[in-house]
């Protein structure tokens, strides 16, 4: 799909030089400053890149043309570029506060603490909140230590900011030296109660241990986040257990506060902000400190989500492969090979994972997830039976991976094991929808258990009334008991939330047929058939059309449409 927009964009530049022998320039200047819209409206920060430094060539003084260049280069993440541009905007007398952004971030990396602080006074604003943590972590840059902490002090005093400005202070005093004025804060002895998240536990674990208290990180660590296997945590215990001091590193100086600043702005605005909004955040703290694993993910998941699968890929792979988060941005980049296509390549990366994080029941997940929506069933069971067992004794929330191994036994024939999967997926969930409905199905589809299957089936309806497919199952299952009348509006209800799914509406025509509306049902056959089913679903649907339901079922060995008792078996 990228392949073709990239096409699209040069066409327009194309078209538009084309579009006049006599001012071909011009054309060729529109055509670049259309095709950079195209892409900044589609998010395409690679191609809006290209073609507004093309679109300036011809008109470097132009004001939109330099805005969306830094919006472009920012997304990017190149920053020297993005700076560049703001300053040639600056030089037209335009503020952008995207300008502003890019010229903050040079001048954190430059450790140009005073005149980042002078700028921001004089009005040279990113945002309120962002304006006043930058000018604290400036001020404690250039060594003004107590101006800084009035800064996060005057902060703390706004609505619905305290918990943000107070953890950036605690962040500031570790990084002086000052472990137990963070530790008060952070522990809420100083009176204001604070919610963090992961990264402030683990600030808040390593500064307990500078403090010697040891036994009191483990526990926050083992209250807060379960013992799991978890590489960043795992290496983290066995320093504690072995009485090892944890470096403060979280926050080491000033710069490494305003990256901090952003990440966590990022984090705390999460689904309120428009995604585009918040990679712009992601990736200045990522300049502002490359190591910032959690920063350089959630940059990826964005352009990911986004649909910039190649940029997502490259991002992920930034991730060093002695990083704790390294398995978590391998799966992502795998996700995003599978979804360009790349499903070798996408799957080789994930066994790779397997056999260097083999002790992880996620990656192992991910890769039998993987293959099971490949439609490589028998493949991957194995690696579910690995998860599995390296789960140890299955709690609640596991539900999930006993029901997908349940769908792929079901899907290569082994109806066995597949019961056995999804009776314990309910065991440890009972009121799962998908689950409910999925076995519900499997039953009325096999012609067993069909006073159950319904009951099932039921739950899952209520649980979910607008979920069409679970719908469809609950009149299949009053078709199968025989009850044909029954399952007439469950049937059309199904059709109307699934349109134009050729399973739903290939039932509504057996439907149809067996209440007596045999036009209807043949309209909606044929219907079914526009819609793109299977191979095998088509044959038989054609064969519909052409002797009835009637006979297809005799052909097929099946008895007729004929009202059947449910035996509750």
């Amino acid at each position: 799909m990228r392949r073709f927009l990239a096409l699209s964009l040069s066409s327009l530049a194309v078209i538009a030089t084309l579009s006049g022998p006599v001012r071909a320039q011009e054309g060729a200047e529109a055509g670049a400053w259309l095709a950079a819209r195209a892409a900044t409206g589609l998010g395409d920060f690679r191609a809006g890149a290209y073609w507004y430094a093309r679109a300036l060539e011809g008109d470097p003084a132009n004001q939109q043309l330099l805005d969306g260049a830094v919006l472009s280069s920012i997304g990017l993440g190149d920053f020297p570029a993005a700076a560049e541009y703001a300053r040639r905007l600056g030089e037209t007398g335009a503020r952008s506060q995207t300008a502003f952004l890019a010229l903050t971030a040079e001048q954190a990396v430059k450790g140009e603490f005073s005149q980042l602080v002078t700028d921001i006074n004089a009005g040279r604003s990113v945002g309120t909140v962002l304006d006043k943590l930058i000018v604290a972590w400036a001020q404690l840059g250039d060594g003004k230590m107590a101006e800084a902490l009035k800064g996060f002090d005057d902060l703390s005093k706004s609505d619905g900011l305290a918990g943000l400005a107070l953890y950036h202070k605690a962040l500031a005093l570790a990084s002086a030296g000052d472990f137990e004025g963070a530790e008060t804060i952070l522990s809420g002895k100083s009176g204001s109660r604070i919610n963090v998240t992961r990264r402030g536990v683990i600030a808040h674990v390593q500064i307990l241990s500078q403090l010697e208290q040891g036994p009191k990180a483990l526990e926050i660590l083992d209250n807060t986040f379960g013992t799991d296997p978890d590489p960043e945590l795992d290496a983290m215990r066995v320093q504690l257990q072995a009485g090892k001091p944890l470096a403060f590193d979280v926050v080491r100086n000033a710069q490494d506060g305003m990256a901090e600043v952003f990440r966590s702005l990022a984090e705390m605005l999460g689904d309120q902000a428009d995604p585009g909004f918040l990679l712009l955040y992601t990736r200045v703290a990522v300049y502002l400190r490359a190591d910032l694993a959690d920063a350089v993910l959630t940059s990826a998941q964005i352009l990911q989500e986004q649909g910039q699968l190649d940029l997502a890929a490259e991002t992920f792979a930034k991730i060093p492969a002695e990083s704790p988060l390294f398995h978590i941005a391998e799966m992502g980049r795998a996700e995003t090979l599978i979804a360009s296509d790349k499903v070798d390549a996408g799957i080789e990366a994930l066994q790779a994972l397997t056999r260097s994080h083999a002790d992880l029941p996620a990656v192992h997940m991910a890769l039998a997830d993987a293959l099971r929506r490949q439609e490589r069933f028998a493949e991957s069971i194995l690696p579910y039976d690995e998860a599995i067992r390296l789960i140890g004794p299955p709690e609640a929330r596991h539900w999930a991976v006993f029901f997908a191994r349940g769908i792929s036994h079901e899907r290569v024939g082994d109806f066995v094991l597949a019961e056995k999967d999804l009776r314990k997926s309910l065991e440890l969930s009972p009121d799962q929808p998908s689950v409910l409905n999925y076995l519900g199905y499997s039953f009325v589809d096999r012609g067993e258990n069909l006073k159950e299957a319904l009951g099932m089936i039921q739950r899952a309806v209520a649980a979910q009334p607008e979920s069409g497919a679970i719908t469809d199952s609950l009149a299949w299952a009053y078709f199968r008991l025989g009850r044909y009348d029954e399952a007439v509006e469950p049937m059309e209800r199904a059709s109307l939330l699934e349109p134009v799914d050729p399973i739903v509406t290939d039932h509504l025509g057996d439907v149809y047929w067996a209440v007596g509306r045999r036009l209807e049902a043949q309209f909606q056959w044929r219907r079914a058939l526009s819609f793109d089913p299977e191979e095998k679903e088509a044959t038989r649907i054609r064969r519909k059309l052409e002797v009835g339901l009637d006979q297809v079922l005799i052909e097929e060995g099946k008895p007729p449409i004929t009202p059947v008792v449910a035996d509750g078996n």
